[in-house]
Formats: C-alpha cells, structure tokens, sequence
C-alpha cells in the first residue's frame, strides 16, 4: 500500500449503507401499519414489533454490556467472527462510531481496506454484522454502554484469547500495522 493514511468518514447508519455487512436495527416503521412480515402490537401505552431474526449457527445466543471508551480516532485492529451474527446497540445518550468491512476475495483471514466503511450509531439505533464482518468500534464522546448479542462460544472463544493467548477458534483478530496497512484513522 502506498497511501499513509486510511481516513473514514462516518455516515448514518441506513439499511441500504448497512446492507452489505448485515442488518440495521431500528429502521423507521409505522408500528401501526408495519407490513405482515414484521409482526407488531401497537396501542396508546406499547409499540412493538420484529426486528431480526438473530443466527448463532446453532450456538447459544448471548448479551453482553459493553463499555467503549477508546475515543479514536485511530483504530490498531480489526476482528470478525467466523460463525455468528454480531449486535451492537448503543444505549447511552453517547453514539458510537462503528467500522465495519469484508474480507479479501482471495484471503477470507484479512480484511479488505477498500471495503471499509465506518457510521455513527446513535442510541437506540443498532447494527447486526452478518458473520465473517470485520469491525471496531469508538466512542468519540470518551464513553458509551452498549448491549451486544452474540454467541457465548465466540464470546469465551475470544476473552479466552485475549486474556490468556489461546487460539481464536471462532474469531480472527488482526493488528492492522502487522498487515503493513497504513494508518486507519476516522477523519473530522
């Protein structure tokens, strides 16, 4: 790569700029006219409706809270999950910048840089990556609490590694500086 940075600027989340990488979560529906498909209540006290239906591959789903504190607005690594679906939902009044991206054509292990996008989730919107997405997040606020759903294998799968050196069995983690990238910054 000749380029010395890699800037990302980050857009709203949209189900069409999301596509791609999954699915959006808390697209705007008429909760009293939501289409068959997304089966919903709706009175003067309670709205309701379906939103995703959640692929583990089989495994058991898991929520997680989560605490983002690294502001940017450089971002070191990037992980995926190799089997399971990922959400992510800001919670806090802060939003959180997440980057997402696709692997390589002809290398599944690294992701490709050309693919890389990044969008500004405020709370109560969420973003559910399809497996084998890469992804970080932000908080350029300094802080932001988020639910996550995901797999509990991959979730032990991946603290096994980080605190203890274990293979990452269900995940890959990569240093983007060991792929000789240059730097990947959110620009603004």
């Amino acid at each position: 790569m000749t380029r010395e940075t890699i800037a990302l600027t980050p857009q709203p989340p949209t189900a069409e700029a999301f596509a791609p990488y999954g699915t959006m979560l808390g697209r705007a529906i008429d909760f009293a006219d939501a289409p068959p498909e997304r089966l919903s209540w709706h009175e003067p006290a309670t709205d309701f409706r379906h939103e995703h239906d959640f692929d583990t591959a089989g495994g058991v789903p898991e929520f997680i809270w989560v605490r983002y504190r690294n502001p940017g607005p450089e971002i070191a690594r990037l992980e995926m999950h190799l089997f399971t679906e990922q959400a992510v939902v800001p919670l806090t009044g802060a939003p959180i910048i997440h980057i997402v991206g696709r692997s390589l054509a002809d290398n599944p292990d690294q992701p490709d840089p050309d693919s890389l996008t990044a969008f500004c989730v405020p709370a109560g919107t969420g973003l559910c990556m399809a497996p084998g997405i890469w992804h970080a997040s932000l908080a350029p606020n300094g802080e932001a609490i988020c639910l996550m759903l995901t797999r509990r294998s991959t979730q032990e799968d991946l603290v096994g590694h980080l605190m203890h050196g274990s293979d990452a069995r269900e995940s890959r983690i990569v240093t983007l500086a060991d792929l000789g990238w240059p730097t990947l910054r959110i620009a603004g």
